[in-house]
């Protein structure tokens, strides 16, 4: 296997701890976009948000391709996906036309969507567009609807969006350096082998564009979210699995509040020890919880789908 797909793969990346084949696809507007296909069997997509990449998944991939096929994207300025200097690429319906347009180009169907972050969005607005492709919601720390009326992310997303926060973005890495060990339950997880993999992702002012441009998004793109939330109905019906991390510094129990009185088909997993990246903080926990999931609610796993 050619982990390293010619030279399209940097030397950083180790492939003891993301021991995959790395993919790539071109995007309609120019763009590599690389991706993990791991496996065979019911596909489950891993969607990821600010500021990480497939790496996040590696723990759960490793676990379930055996059993499932995994498949992993990094959006465009992301991971090991080419970088854009476009503002238009950086907006997170651009974000989902490209992850809808991976999909498609793996015909994909059946699918399990596994959502952190603006992995919610983004994924949500593939379901809600292609409901029949899709077949159970992993929903960890995430959310799909306006939220510019909430002081608490309308604050977050101007204070990111100021000249000050755009500077500590760009020329000091906040979203890794600062906000990723804030968001977890137990920064000591976070190694210097497993950080590495994230600044390298980040390496340079010019590469952290959607990085930089994603937070302001989050008020910002309040007319896209509201659409996506208007079109629920398409998806809340679907077996959904909520796993919550109780101390994410984003996402809180109000949030959770609202996928509950929303999907009615739903298991729940608290991590009270947890935050932000459950994929990255608790993948003993996360992976098992999965798997039953996966098994309680569809086909023992066979041939490859799509």
């Amino acid at each position: 296997m050619n982990r390293r797909a010619s030279t399209l793969r940097p030397d950083w990346v180790s492939d003891d701890m993301y021991p995959f084949e790395s993919r790539f696809f071109a995007t309609a507007s120019g763009h590599r976009m690389h991706f993990v296909d791991e496996g065979e069997g019911e596909p489950i997509v891993f969607v990821h948000g600010n500021p990480t990449w497939s790496f996040e998944f590696r723990h759960a991939i490793r676990e379930l391709r055996s059993e499932f096929r995994c498949v992993a994207p990094d959006h465009i300025g992301f991971g090991l996906s080419s970088r854009s200097s476009r503002r238009e690429d950086h907006h997170p319906e651009s974000h989902a036309r490209r992850f809808a347009a991976l999909l498609d180009h793996l015909d994909l169907r059946g699918i399990t969507l596994f959502m952190n972050d603006w992995g919610g969005p983004i994924g949500l607005d593939f379901a809600r567009r292609h409901p029949e492709r899709v077949r159970r919601l992993v929903i960890a720390n995430t959310w799909c609807w306006p939220v510019g009326g909430d002081f608490h992310f309308a604050a977050f997303s101007f204070l990111m969006s100021s000249w000050i926060g755009q500077y500590l973005i760009r020329h000091r890495n906040m979203f890794v350096n600062s906000v990723m060990p804030r968001a977890v339950g137990d920064r000591s997880i976070l190694t210097p082998e497993i950080m590495a993999h994230y600044r390298n992702a980040q390496p340079a002012p010019a590469a952290r564009a959607a990085n930089a441009a994603l937070p302001g998004y989050i008020v910002g793109a309040g007319d896209w979210l509201r659409s996506i939330w208007d079109d629920r109905a398409a998806f809340a019906g679907k077996p959904a699995l909520l796993l919550w991390g109780l101390k994410d510094i984003a996402f809180r129990r109000k949030e959770l509040d609202r996928w509950k009185r929303t999907l009615p088909d739903f298991e729940l997993h608290e991590f009270e020890d947890c935050g932000h990246f459950l994929a990255e903080e608790a993948p003993g926990r996360v992976v098992p919880a999965l798997r039953d999931f996966m098994r309680r609610t569809g086909h023992p796993p066979g041939g490859r789908e799509g």
